[in-house]
């Protein structure tokens, strides 16, 4: 099994947030490994979820240039998986097999088509085992 870890995109969210200082701390931990051991990845799916919280639905916005940094320089490292027809076919049959909505399906598919191990995520089912990925809620 790969030591790789896929982030939703709520960790990268809790990263930012200051209100909530025990998952920020999390959050940028499992962002700073990741880079530093080159072991961590995302999706575009992630990538443009960030983008639309970060820009619009922050306390205090990200304007369009520093979000455009925070993409090239942060996330762009770890953006491994890009939108394709073999990603939504698996999605829609973890979907339907898991009862997970399509775009919850589809960061899971993601994770599995970079061969991850893990999936950290608040959003989903905390430890359940979906083919070799184990869902993991780090803030749990």
């Amino acid at each position: 099994m790969s030591d790789r870890y896929f982030l939703d995109t709520n960790i990268i969210i809790y990263s930012f947030d200051g209100n909530n200082p025990s998952k920020q701390a999390i959050a940028r931990e499992l962002i700073e490994r990741g880079l530093s051991e080159q072991n961590s990845c995302i999706s575009y799916q992630v990538v443009q979820e960030f983008a639309n919280v970060a820009t619009r639905k922050f306390a205090v916005s990200l304007s369009h240039d520093d979000c455009r940094q925070y993409i090239e320089n942060i996330l762009h490292p770890l953006w491994k998986i890009y939108s394709s027809r073999e990603l939504v076919s698996s999605a829609l049959d973890i979907s339907e097999r898991w009862q997970y909505s399509f775009y919850d399906a589809l960061i899971v598919a993601a994770a599995l088509e970079a061969s991850c191990s893990v999936l950290y995520s608040e959003d989903l089912q905390h430890k359940q085992k979906i083919y070799s990925l184990q869902i993991i809620d780090p803030f749990a």
